[in-house]
């Protein structure tokens, strides 16, 4: 169980928002914290601190009228930390290689193997092809759609028919290294994890998988922990107090799979 840093980059800025409420349209987003430091800084911070294994997250699509200087702020930070964090964001099997040469240790991807709502084999081969599967994370970020989690794509606005499942973590397992799994309806908020979802992902555990959303409190990490049985590793951003929140980050930085 290890703590996984994060750079949010929205509008150009590195940001925490609430994720249910990212919006294309008007590239909206309710925002809990505005970073006044560029991406590299905090690509700094980590690697100084040796935290490796975060992810940066490009959160505008390639059509907004931001999308440029958001990616100018993801290159940055991969230059500043080469080799030490994840990044996605439209990643396909086209501009993958092209992350991975700007220093990327892994590409993150959910939209391009998660189309009109179903998962397409075809271009999860193309990607694998392209980099190899040790280089890619899948991203199945997800929301409860009745009394089930299914995975969103989009930019986590769009639901798809995919439930997440131990049969799905078992097939796309042999498609990459990792697992980003984002609970959604909580992402944001520092009110409680996603319970059910973070059993599910602890009892599975046969590939490193990195959780996120909910974790407000020492306490609630604490839970988190009991939950999953120490098996994942977790994010934390808008309660950390590097952005803002209550949680020292001095005390995640020091979380390598130590007791709380």
């Amino acid at each position: 169980m290890r703590f996984r840093p994060c750079i949010d980059i929205h509008n150009g800025k590195v940001k925490q928002i609430v994720g249910g409420s990212l919006r294309d349209e008007g590239d909206r987003a309710k925002t809990n914290f505005t970073a006044v430091q560029d991406a590299a800084w905090f690509a700094r911070k980590y690697r100084g601190d040796h935290l490796k294994g975060g992810h940066i997250i490009l959160l505008n699509p390639p059509a907004s009228p931001y999308y440029e200087e958001t990616r100018k702020q993801a290159l940055l930070a991969l230059r500043a930390f080469p080799g030490g964090m994840q990044i996605g964001g439209g990643i396909t099997d086209q501009n993958a290689s092209g992350y991975l040469e700007a220093g990327a240790s892994h590409v993150i991807v959910t939209s391009f193997v998660f189309q009109n709502g179903r998962l397409n084999r075809e271009n999860l081969k193309k990607l694998c092809d392209a980099v190899g599967k040790e280089r890619i994370v899948l991203d199945l970020s997800c929301r409860r759609r009745g009394g089930e989690y299914y995975i969103v794509t989009d930019r986590w606005q769009t639901f798809t028919e995919e439930r997440l499942s131990e049969t799905l973590l078992d097939e796309l397992a042999g498609h990459c290294s990792e697992f980003l799994v984002h609970g959604v309806d909580v992402e944001g908020k520092a009110s409680g994890v996603e319970e059910e979802l973070v059993r599910l992902l602890g009892r599975w555990g046969k590939i490193p998988v990195t959780y996120a959303g909910g974790i407000g409190t020492l306490e609630e990490l604490e839970h988190f922990q009991n939950l999953c049985k120490g098996r994942l590793d977790f994010t934390i951003g808008s309660a950390l107090d590097l952005f803002g929140g209550n949680i020292p980050y001095e005390r995640a930085a020091q979380f390598h799979g130590k007791e709380l």
